[in-house]
């Protein structure tokens, strides 16, 4: 099997192209995940502050035997700490068990509030003060974006948004690109499928490639330049869904799953999420 995949970001650190991601799981599930996950191969892990579940990953990382400079750990920044981001990523950092996260991101804008400036000049901060390795957000659309940059000179190494074949975000992941800001997909197989794997062209691939339908939309996540972080608690799929590293999708079949995109939003729309959080 080829190996896997790493992206560098801006800042010069190396991540994994594909990761775990831990949504809606609680500390327990969390924990099996993240331990089987480590196991098959993976090395990135992606979690937050609002999931409940960071202690779940702190123990996992604790009994897995993997080199600290081996992993990759994400988490995030909830609306209610833009505020205090130092301690936010101190609370977190005490239920991971770890002396310092390699990514951390502010979770969502929340323009009603206006402190996702604030929030970011802090993140800056903490990444000096060597507490975070990267920085970067979540669901931040272009005017959010420019604004960080214009105010502060720093450009975010990623931005983690929805984005799956029914919702492809080709705008913004080629205005990140030009910035040189990652793009990451969360719900990449939007959300168990909604649509997406009993679609013609996915199950032709799926029949062609000797693949299941969610393997098919992950190498389609990592042949479009995308980092990708399938969630599943269940050992057969985790074990599955790191399995994409063997083929590859050709041009006209990326041309025919671009087809597919509908703008179909599963999540919130950023500009409105928060504001009474």
């Amino acid at each position: 099997m080829a190996t896997q995949p790493i992206i560098k970001l801006h800042d010069g650190n190396l991540m994994p192209q594909l990761g775990l991601g831990v949504w809606r799981a609680s500390i327990e599930e969390t924990q099996r995940a993240v331990s089987k996950a480590l196991e098959v191969g993976y090395r990135s892990v992606d979690t937050a502050a609002i999931y409940k579940n960071e202690e779940g990953v702190g123990k996992a990382l604790k009994t897995a035997g993997v080199a600290r400079d081996e992993l990759f750990i994400t988490t995030k920044l909830w609306n209610d700490s833009q505020l205090n981001p130092k301690q936010g990523l101190e609370e977190s950092l005490e239920k991971l068990q770890l002396d310092y996260v390699d990514l951390y991101l502010i979770h969502w804008p929340v323009p009603a509030q206006d402190h996702y400036v604030r929030a970011w000049r802090e993140l800056i901060t903490l990444k000096e003060q060597g507490l975070v390795r990267s920085i970067g957000v979540c669901n931040f659309h272009i005017p959010h974006l420019q604004r960080l940059i214009d105010e502060t000179g720093v450009a975010p190494t990623l931005n983690q948004i929805e984005l799956h074949p029914l919702l492809q975000q080709r705008q913004l992941h080629a205005w990140n690109a030009t910035h040189h800001i990652a793009t990451e997909s969360w719900s990449p197989l939007a959300q168990g499928g909604e649509g997406v794997f009993d679609q013609t062209v996915i199950r032709q691939l799926a029949q062609k490639y000797n693949k299941t339908p969610a393997q098919v939309v992950i190498r389609w996540h990592l042949d479009c330049g995308l980092i990708v972080i399938p969630k599943s608690v269940t050992p057969t799929r985790i074990k599955e869904n790191f399995e994409v590293f063997d083929f590859k999708l050709h041009k006209d079949e990326l041309t025919a799953i671009s087809k597919l995109d509908s703008g179909k939003r599963l999540g919130p729309d950023p500009d409105a999420f928060g504001s009474d959080s």
